[in-house]
């Protein structure tokens, strides 16, 4: 009883300071419980998956994917159509003339333009901008960006810096909105994943009239200063499905159907409310009680009892689940075919992601200490002595296979995951040994990083109980707010932490991009100028095969030499939903929910049709593993 009575007071607290406001609203059609609260809702600064959901609700790219298909289709968004050159290189995108932002105002070529733009300045720290550097002339421009501002000093003027780079944009990257309606987009190389880039966030455009009003160029650094004002409910303008009402940090996030949205015949909710929870256990009894329509990570420590009943369930009714299963459908469509039953709310889903452990490669640690998580051995040996296997059936009981890759295998068609290291505690004695550190001793205490979110505690447990034993080396656990693990992270103030990665496009570079020296995802400041040339040669490499297999070598040297982390398991995501009454939320893996699809079945708006993803060939469906196998170790759920 006691481990429900806090979540219970924990969410009466959080909906009663949603809904107890000076001028409260109506119910919203769709109410669903991010994972945080966003960090921003600037689309280039964004990194964070609670962020992008949202963003998708507000801003919309030149593209987009079809979550709803299973090769996730590239499709038209504000552009309506586009041209690609037969070298690969200039992409001429034609933005739809009913493409409005949420003030009516058309959206232009140049907004784009602008926007990009903004991703590829040095002072916007756009945790993506390695991608705007695909673009002829992006990094040349970057690069001459870095130096004007390293040159800077007193008394020079900044409004002059700043006329001179727009200036110098205009003369040397392949960027050019021909008129109102056109954009011609020239790339340093072909990029076969290109339009797959355009259609994430980051790519999105934001309301040049609005942001240029909170931009100044900084007059004692010659950087352009930007407010974060702009993105207030109220003032923000975007060009997406929805436009944001109200956003009272850890209350509640309010969106209202964008009346100026091109396809907003195809909406069939007119408002989404996402009030702030922060406790797991609290956000499933939000799902229970009706609160909230979608949860979308699951995390409470009894997720593996709630998974479980699920299996429990089709095993009570196995012969018509498998037959259903036989013909191909998809697993939420099964869900809506078996009877009614409430232990069936439970999704889990495999993920395009990855959950592991970062180390912090710099020479010496944010204290002034020696690192001695600098030395590969070191951190083979922290590998070799991680119980994976216990980690994934023991700690995570959701079926998520254990993994030594970083990239999901299986994943990528064409791509060949390399071993990996496995579990090997004799081996990893004598890499620490090597290291100099015999039986742990002179080793100092591991401080592993780790947000209070998510039950990143009980895996970094199971973590330090291995390498204590193992390794005989001391461990403890820095469990901050997310805000501040996340600020740790960036300025490299750890020692080991807790990480992961979803793909954000179906290339291996959307994993294997992260390691490359200064990318902005990069938090653990790895460097390997072999590892570099690999990805390099990738990029100018155009033969498909050949390309991959350099891409597989990549991969070798990062999870079988070097280890700037470790692979742990391939997420699987775990939601909790009712089909019969929620349709809109996909179970593809690349895990993309486009809540604007969202159709809250019954209510008597909308299309009333409920969507899944199209049925698997039948030899596809007998290869694809049940969920009611994910009891099994190294199963999917």
């Amino acid at each position: 009883m006691l481990r429900l009575a806090v979540p219970v007071l924990v969410l009466a607290l959080a909906l009663a300071g949603a809904v107890l406001s000076d001028h409260p609203r109506p119910p919203a059609d769709f109410t669903f419980i991010n994972r945080a609260d966003p960090n921003t809702l600037d689309p280039q600064k964004m990194s964070w998956m609670q962020d992008f959901r949202v963003a998708r609700l507000l801003y919309e790219g030149l593209v987009r994917n079809d979550p709803f298909s299973r090769d996730f289709a590239v499709e038209p968004a504000a552009a309506e159509r586009w041209e690609v050159s037969e070298d690969g290189r200039v992409y001429t995108f034609h933005i739809r003339a009913d493409a409005k932002w949420s003030n009516g105002e058309p959206v232009r070529a140049s907004d784009f333009v602008y926007s990009w733009r903004r991703a590829m300045l040095p002072e916007t720290g756009s945790d993506y901008i390695k991608l705007f550097m695909l673009i002829k002339g992006a990094e040349e421009f970057y690069r001459w960006r870095v130096d004007r501002l390293a040159a800077f000093k007193k008394g020079d003027d900044a409004a002059v810096l700043w006329s001179r780079t727009l200036e110098k944009f205009d003369e040397i990257v392949g960027l050019r909105a021909l008129d109102e309606r056109t954009l011609r987009v020239e790339l340093a190389r072909p990029v076969p994943y290109f339009l797959d880039l355009c259609a994430m966030v980051v790519f999105a455009p934001v309301y040049p009239p609005l942001v240029s009003r909170y931009e100044q160029p900084d007059p004692e650094t010659g950087r352009l200063d930007v407010r974060s004002g702009w993105t207030k409910a109220g003032v923000l303008v975007g060009n997406g499905p929805f436009k944001l009402v109200t956003w009272r940090f850890r209350r509640d996030m309010r969106l209202e159907r964008n009346e100026h949205y091109w396809d907003r015949a195809s909406l069939n909710v007119d408002s989404i409310a996402v009030p702030s929870v922060e406790d797991p256990g609290a956000q499933v009894i939000a799902f229970t009680t009706g609160a909230a329509d979608w949860v979308c990570d699951v995390t409470p420590s009894y997720r593996g009892d709630l998974v479980e009943a699920k299996l429990a369930y089709y095993r009570e009714h196995a012969a018509e689940y498998e037959r259903l299963r036989a013909t191909g459908l998809d697993p939420i469509e099964i869900d809506r075919r078996l009877p009614p039953d409430p232990r069936k709310n439970i999704h889990t889903f495999p993920a395009f992601g990855t959950y592991f452990f970062n180390f912090n490669c710099k020479p010496r640690l944010a204290d002034g200490r020696e690192n001695p998580f600098a030395d590969p051995r070191v951190r083979r040996a922290f590998a070799l002595s991680l119980d994976k296997a216990r980690i994934a059936s023991g700690v995570r009981r959701i079926g998520e296979p254990p993994t030594s890759t970083l990239i999901p295998p299986g994943s990528i068609p064409g791509y060949r995951s390399p071993r990996g290291l496995g579990y090997d505690p004799e081996r990893a004695r004598r890499e620490l040994a090597e290291a100099g550190y015999p039986e742990g001793r002179g080793f100092p205490t591991v401080e592993v990083l780790i947000s209070r979110d998510g039950g990143h505690d009980v895996i970094a447990q199971a973590a330090a109980h291995d390498w204590r034993t193992h390794l005989g080396v001391r461990v403890v656990l820095a469990q901050k707010d997310t805000k501040i693990f996340r600020n740790d992270l960036k300025n490299h103030n750890y020692m080991i932490s807790r990480a992961g990665w979803f793909g954000d496009y179906g290339d291996p570079t959307t994993f294997l991009g992260i390691n490359r020296t200064g990318d902005g995802n990069n938090d653990r400041a790895y460097s390997n100028p072999v590892y570099d040339s690999l990805l390099d040669r990738a990029e100018d490499e155009t033969d498909p095969e050949a390309r991959m297999r350099l891409l597989e070598e990549a991969e070798r040297i990062l999870v079988e030499e070097d280890l700037p982390l470790i692979p742990v398991f391939v997420y699987s995501n775990v939601y909790l939903f009712d089909p019969h009454k929620v349709s809109g939320i996909t179970s593809h893996p690349r895990a993309e929910q486009h809540l604007y699809r969202v159709d809250m079945l019954g209510d008597g708006k909308g299309a009333e049709r409920p969507l899944a993803l199209p049925p698997l060939a039948p030899d596809a469906a007998q290869r694809d593993e049940s969920p009611a196998a994910a009891d099994e170790p190294g199963g999917r759920g």
